[in-house]
């Protein structure tokens, strides 16, 4: 019990955290479900992409020098040869300098033409084509393997797949993709003060706020959440639900009971089916949390206030999740901003201050630790670090967007 609230610097904290993360577990899933879901192997094109010279718009297969000089007052008169057909190689021969046929958007370009006029540009009187734009080569074309080359690298892992991304995937030949697989992370709420959501608090009662909250970040950042309850400040529950818990998850995380008041158990039983590995680190706020391991599973002791849980959340347990999910940089989205006013901080600690983003200024939002009010009036958080005294109005901060 000689570590409980011994106090670590946040970096040391993560360091920690870092070491005992598990390593990426991988999974193969179809395409059509990978959207939000990880990388976890380089993707590589399987042949030259486009395999053919391309129009990207409706309009002529013209050779560029043909067009020279066209205008409104002076067009270029092209004879058309006729129309290009899609998905079909054109076998008519080489492309004859004066002559231009129709091309649909994606049609093959045919051999001799280097470019494509815009139907916009371009007048039919019967078989001639009046131009009245010149184009260079290549205009409007999308040349052999100017998109992809065969094995070239399309993504690399630890990306995290968009929809835009899903098309890129299909088109390199993808029906499936090799993923991180989602980690589970348990939550159980602690405390002989909470109530079901669905409740009425009574006198000294409060709802349980942080599982909601916990399981929706976790969710949006790409794990599973599983919800244990709430459990009551009795040891044998508590670790009944833990026994439980840990076979069934990758992660746990019990939201209160990390304080040092002797009452609240969580470092002790952490100690006693595990070990407690911090307890007390040097942030604002969330100074009493716990990181501990029991059977190899981190496990996560976060105050009860929600404000609280949701800064550890963010400066600590992310950190492992990042790791858990293969990810080389934070997925969690941050914005520069200028600060507006002067912000106060005690040196030694690393403070995460809530803030209002707008047109580019962030402005403090200052409230007691328990508000829940200013988690959603804020946009973000920033940081000032343990080595800082505050940060001066004008200062370019960066914000951790909720």
């Amino acid at each position: 019990m000689s570590r409980f609230l011994n106090v670590i610097p946040v970096a040391d904290a993560v360091a920690e955290v870092i070491r005992i993360s598990p390593s990426p577990v991988t999974e193969t899933i179809p395409l059509e479900s990978s959207v939000g879901r990880i990388l976890a192997a380089e993707v590589t094109a399987d042949s030259d992409i486009p395999g053919f010279d391309r129009s990207v718009v409706d309009g002529f297969a013209v050779r560029a020098a043909d067009t020279a000089g066209a205008g409104d007052a002076i067009p270029a008169l092209l004879h058309c040869t006729g129309r290009i057909a899609m998905g079909r190689q054109d076998t008519t021969g080489i492309f004859a300098p004066g002559t231009c046929t129709y091309i649909p958007t994606g049609g093959i370009l045919p051999e001799g033409a280097d470019a494509v006029v815009m139907v916009e540009y371009a007048e039919e009187a019967g078989d001639m084509v009046l131009v009245k734009r010149p184009v260079s080569y290549g205009e409007n074309v999308l040349l052999y393997d100017e998109d992809f080359k065969k094995g070239e690298c399309v993504f690399s892992s630890g990306r995290r797949i968009s929809a835009q991304d899903a098309g890129v995937l299909a088109a390199c030949g993808c029906a499936a993709v090799t993923v991180a697989k989602k980690p589970v992370v348990g939550i159980i709420s602690t405390g002989n003060e909470l109530i079901p959501v669905t409740g009425v608090p009574g006198p000294g009662q409060v709802r349980d706020a942080n599982a909601s909250m916990l399981a929706a970040y976790l969710t949006e950042y790409g794990c599973t959440p599983r919800i244990y309850g709430i459990i009551p400040d009795e040891r044998q529950a508590f670790e009944a639900v833990l026994a439980r818990a840990v076979p069934e998850c990758d992660v746990v995380l019990l939201s209160g009971g990390s304080s040092k008041d002797d009452r609240d158990m969580t470092a002790a039983v952490i100690a006693t089916m595990g070990e407690v590995l911090v307890h007390g680190i040097a942030i604002a706020p969330g100074k009493p949390t716990i990181i501990g391991r029991i059977s190899d599973k981190p496990v996560f002791g976060l105050p009860g206030h929600p404000a609280s849980a949701f800064v550890v959340l963010i400066a600590i347990v992310r950190p492992l999740i990042d790791r858990m999910l293969g990810v080389p940089h934070p997925i969690q989205r941050t914005e520069k901003a200028t600060l507006s006013i002067n912000i106060p901080s005690q040196r030694g600690r690393d403070e995460f201050v809530r803030v209002t983003l707008k047109n580019g200024t962030a402005t403090p939002l200052f409230g007691k630790s328990g508000l829940l009010n200013t988690l959603v009036r804020s946009n973000g958080l920033i940081r000032i670090p343990a080595g800082a005294e505050g940060l001066e109005q004008g200062s370019t901060v960066e914000v951790i967007l909720w």
